[in-house]
């Protein structure tokens, strides 16, 4: 058994994310355990760049609103309680409502891929 110190909580690289988004690590993969658990805090209208993730991605919502959207998919909204799971190399994004902040858990086995930011008009087709 081990037990890890809290990381220092990260600012969302501007590659990755568009708007105010905080990262704090809470599990770090390791050889002998492949998965990655983060929160991320995200302030309104906050989002993901298009992006995958080999092996996945489970989101939770621990507070707030908020949506995913798979590429060619009607967006999905999300709330508190909500859990999300996006399939290997699905490209995918997701981030806070226009008005409303939003944190979730996001678990992960693989690395993400990161592709184009999500455009305005993109993210204009969501409802809060």
């Amino acid at each position: 058994m081990s037990i890890n110190d809290k990381q220092p909580t990260t600012k969302g690289p501007a590659d990755w994310f568009t708007g105010e988004v905080w990262i704090d690590s809470l599990v770090a993969a390791r050889a002998d355990w492949p998965v990655l658990v983060g929160a991320v805090h995200f302030s309104p209208g906050a989002r993901t760049a298009w992006h995958s993730h080999e092996g996945g991605q489970t989101l939770y919502v621990t507070e707030g609103r908020g949506f995913v959207q798979s590429r060619d998919d009607e967006v999905v909204a999300l709330r508190a309680g909500d859990t999300h799971c996006t399939p290997d190399a699905q490209v995918h994004w997701h981030g806070a409502a226009p008005e409303h902040l939003m944190t979730h858990l996001t678990i992960t086995r693989g690395p993400a891929t990161w592709g184009e930011h999500v455009t305005d008009e993109q993210y204009g087709h969501t409802t809060s």
